[in-house]
């Protein structure tokens, strides 16, 4: 161990992080690509419960287009 402490710790900067490569399959749809969309998947019960609070309506089918908005909160 050679850091005490947060203040001793060498963070790297751009110039010194070597090239990186990342290759992903063609046959996968994105969201099946290590786990990248997890924030996405996170986001849709938020916006849900958002509009409830706001409307007082739920809306229960993906995905949230326009035209089910609008019938949701008819």
């Amino acid at each position: 161990m050679q850091q005490s402490n947060f203040g001793d710790y060498h963070v790297l900067r751009m110039s010194d992080v070597p090239e990186i490569h990342t290759e992903h399959p063609r046959d996968q749809q994105p969201a099946d690509r290590d786990g990248r969309d997890r924030a996405c998947r996170a986001l849709r019960p938020a916006i849900g419960n958002a509009v409830f609070q706001l409307t007082g309506k739920r809306l229960r089918h993906l995905p949230m287009s326009s035209a089910r908005v609008k019938t949701a909160l008819a």
